[in-house]
């Protein structure tokens, strides 16, 4: 699909009564039943692409490149551990997840792997929040969280320099552990640049991946939507719209699929008319193999590399955002349409 096709799209969806008609059942409907599709497809193609996953026997070699090895392996585990949690019981979806979760942990050898890490590096964030993924799921090992205790004890881990976003990445996941927070959440929260509540024209790339993990950092990857700040919540509501538009508009869907997931991360009602407006566009930019690329124009289907249209590490992260991004949005579209935490019903 061209990006003219795509803005085609988005002008069609935008149209006079377009979000309205959203609000009905029967659109609702509609609308939860192309997400699940775009998501089914998105958790196919990463099941058939777990050799991308599998780490290198070297993996703990200081000339292995974590960008390539242990960070995708961390992300399959969080997104899909949320998207099994989020995922009603008989979904088959749900199973799924829970597969890749489990031959996530199989990788670090049931988490000897991750005290291994830990071990060589106990000062850095990264061993910590990837195994914070799988204890969120239930699945612990008492060696990592005996050494992560006294690790996180010291005055060394108490007052290591990050940037505010690193920082509470890390408090979320000490919470998960069963670590009492080396640092006030709500205290960093304000020194990011969601909590800043920065000018919204202001956003960019950068800044774009900062805002959709600290509110990921706050509600617990979505699971936790009652922890974002009422102000934050009004904010995201006015100003995602127009962001996710600009996301579209500049062929950006990795960081589209990441503000539709903190969209669905809300409390109250669940936004539909930007899901309505955005998901369209997403599920003709999937590849019918499942997978999404990052950036850029979609390589249209029947080409000569239809197999595999993108190269694994320009879109894998995009494949496992959508489906965490679809998966907080099929349950908020199926769930109670109303909530004491109504994003209008608060003042800033």
């Amino acid at each position: 699909m061209t990006a003219d096709q795509a803005t085609a799209d988005r002008t069609a969806t935008d149209r006079p009564g377009a979000g309205s008609a959203a609000e009905h059942p029967a659109a609702v409907a509609a609308l939860t039943g192309l997400v699940r599709e775009v998501r089914d497809r998105a958790l196919a193609w990463t099941e058939e692409h777990l050799a991308g996953f599998v780490l290198p026997e070297d993996v703990l070699e200081p000339h292995t490149k974590v960008d390539h090895t242990l960070k995708p392996l961390g992300e399959l585990a969080q997104l899909c551990s949320t998207a099994q949690r989020v995922t009603a019981p008989g979904d088959p979806a749900r199973a799924t997840a829970d597969r890749l979760v489990a031959f996530a942990w199989e990788q670090t050898r049931s988490g000897d792997l991750m005290l291994e890490l830990l071990r060589s590096e106990p000062f850095a964030a990264y061993p910590f929040e990837i195994y914070a993924a799988f204890a969120g799921h239930g699945l612990r090992h008492e060696g990592f969280e005996r050494l992560a205790r006294r690790v996180a004890a010291t005055r060394g881990w108490a007052f290591t320099e990050q940037h505010a976003n690193r920082q509470l990445g890390l408090i979320n996941s000490e919470r998960r552990v069963g670590i009492a927070p080396h640092a006030d959440a709500e205290a960093v929260l304000r020194r990011t640049w969601l909590g800043g509540l920065c000018e919204p024209w202001m956003l960019e790339r950068a800044s774009g991946y900062s805002l959709t993990h600290a509110a990921y950092h706050v509600t617990d990857w979505g699971i936790a939507p009652e922890r974002m700040p009422a102000d934050l919540d009004l904010y995201l509501r006015d100003w995602l719209p127009p962001w996710v538009d600009g996301c579209l508009e500049s062929d950006q869907w990795d960081l589209t699929a990441e503000l539709l997931a903190v969209g669905a991360g809300l409390p109250g009602a669940p936004p539909v008319e930007l899901f309505a407006a955005a998901w369209p566009v997403l599920a003709r930019v999937q590849h019918p193999s499942g997978c999404l690329p990052e950036t850029g124009p979609p390589v249209p289907p029947g080409d000569a590399a239809d197999e595999e249209p993108y190269p694994f590490l320009a879109c894998y992260h995009s494949t496992l955002v959508t489906v965490f991004a679809a998966s907080l949005t099929v349950a908020r579209l199926e769930g109670p349409r109303t909530s004491t935490r109504s994003g209008r019903e608060h003042s800033a």
